[in-house]
């Protein structure tokens, strides 16, 4: 049982390490992959070790895909890979979550248009214009995407996220 999170430098610290390590406790795997192999650093400091590099990831081999906020999500939009990998989680039904910045790369992968999620106030904004239903809720779950806001909503954003492992294969 394997999940997959995805992320760069200037990722936020809790919505990395809080999902990974009540992953782990669940007892699944969890890969993180990079755009390089190595040591990521997160926006207030914290080091995780990128086991993958994207070019390494087989979406197939995974039950989740886990986008943490931050300003890593701006970093990977831009690269097609990491838009891939979205798409070929969304294409199999595979839960996808997504808090802080994270639907900003659901957006660029075309993913969410039309759909109702939630996010970073901030970007609150870039979302609608691109057509999706925004809603200021702690969680948000529509079809396969679970969305969050913020670092005080992790403990919601895990519960959802832990019901959609539950029931996907």
């Amino acid at each position: 049982m394997k999940v997959l999170i995805l992320a760069a430098d200037g990722f936020e610290d809790t919505e990395l390490i809080c999902p990974m390590y009540r992953l782990k406790e669940a007892g699944f795997q969890v890969d993180i992959a990079a755009p390089e192999w190595g040591e990521i650093r997160g926006k207030h400091g914290y080091g995780v070790t990128a086991n993958l590099t994207l070019d390494e990831v087989e979406p197939s081999a995974y039950r989740l895909l886990l986008l943490p906020g931050g300003k890593s999500p701006e970093r990977l939009r831009i690269i097609p890979r990491v838009l891939d990998i979205a798409r070929d989680f969304a294409a199999r039904g595979k839960p996808i979550a997504a808090i802080c910045h994270g639907p900003q790369i659901l957006l660029s992968a075309g993913l969410i248009q039309g759909l109702t999620a939630t996010c970073y106030h901030r970007i609150s904004r870039e979302l609608e214009s691109a057509g999706v239903r925004y809603r200021d809720v702690e969680v948000n779950v529509d079809q396969n995407i679970i969305t969050s806001r913020e670092p005080g909503d992790i403990p919601a954003f895990m519960r959802e996220i832990m019901k959609a492992l539950e029931n996907s294969t």
